[in-house]
């Protein structure tokens, strides 16, 4: 269902936007030639996928606590998840900024480690096919990039692209993770029970494949976690729960992530503990709690999700290097 906004089929079925730059993608779209302009290095040619959903997590932007990246881990470990292609290095990273990591052993440079894009391929225990685009994020070519994953989701019959992240937020650990969204299509954004965001900041890649999803009729949504600013540099196993949870409820792909699941409430204990031990944490804390839930019932009294509450950030960083020593004191 096209909607205001939306780009138009082209009249020549030999052209098609990109949605990532405006260049029309070619009619030789999966062959060797394509492939080797957009650096695509297939491992698998044809593989059996019926209708996927593509989960995208790509590592060097947002993800407060690494939460989208361990929620992508568990995702590709529970539906089995094989390599089908990869993307030359050369094309699309710098390795000045993100060096190869040396294996030095007694003098011996056994090997390097290269940061490599890659898609998986699995199947979720419910039976439905995913790609998964996983690895670091580009450093460069970023229309080309766009442009190649958007024409390979549409060779591989993809239906919807989701991508995951995490942002700190003056939100408190003893309640939920609250989710938000972005997506260049409101028929997408009325179809999720999201929190609604209004800001301006610099783009990931992530944003970039929206688009060029949305041009080429695919519905592609970002799933963000809040997590409580005072621990967004350590792990926070809530928000990885939270975005496995929004995923299930998008997609229906659902998978247990039991040892995940059992390590939020390890946590929560943890920093309870922690805030305990000071008054003015405590009083942080509950400043916090009625701030959340203030907004949870304005959302509940306009009858569906609102805008993200325009929250003052209140420094945390005193308490979260406490709470860093904390946990390596107990660790």
């Amino acid at each position: 269902m096209s909607e205001p906004g939306d780009p138009r089929p082209d009249d020549d079925p030999a052209r098609r936007r990109d949605g990532a730059g405006g260049d029309a993608l070619p009619d030789d779209a999966g062959t060797d030639e394509s492939d080797a302009r957009d650096g695509v290095v297939r491992s698998v040619r044809e593989p059996a996928l019926h209708e996927p959903v593509m989960v995208v997590m790509l590592t060097g932007w947002i993800d407060a606590a690494g939460a989208a990246a361990a929620a992508a881990a568990e995702l590709t470990r529970a539906c089995e998840s094989t390599p089908i292609l990869t993307f030359d290095d050369d094309t699309y990273i710098d390795y000045r900024a993100r060096r190869p990591t040396m294996q030095l052993r007694d003098g011996l440079n056994t090997d390097l480690d290269w940061a490599t894009i890659e898609m998986r391929s699995g199947r979720s225990p419910g039976g439905r096919d995913v790609v998964f685009l996983v690895g670091p994020e580009p450093d460069m070519a970023w229309r080309r990039f766009g442009r190649a994953v958007s024409t390979l989701a549409v060779e591989l019959g993809v239906t919807q692209m989701v991508s995951l992240g995490a942002y700190p937020f003056a939100s408190p650990h003893t309640r939920p993770s609250r989710l938000s969204v972005s997506t260049p299509s409101s028929e997408v954004l009325a179809s999720v029970n999201f929190a609604r965001s209004s800001v301006d900041v610099p783009a990931g890649m992530a944003a970039v494949l929206e688009h060029a999803m949305h041009a080429r009729r695919i519905p592609a949504l970002g799933i963000w976690a809040q997590v409580p600013h005072y621990v967004s540099a350590m792990e926070y196993p809530a928000a990885s729960v939270a975005l496995l949870d929004g995923l299930a409820e998008v997609t229906g792909i659902e998978i247990e992530a039991l040892d995940l699941r059992d390590e939020v409430a390890e946590q929560r204990t943890r920093l309870d503990r922690m805030v305990a031990e000071k008054s003015e944490y405590q009083t942080m804390l509950t400043q916090l709690e009625e701030l959340h839930d203030l907004a949870e019932d304005q959302e509940s009294e306009a009858g569906g999700p609102g805008r993200e509450s325009e929250l003052e950030m209140r420094s945390g960083d005193e308490l979260a290097r406490e709470i860093q020593e904390f946990f390596r004191d107990q660790g």
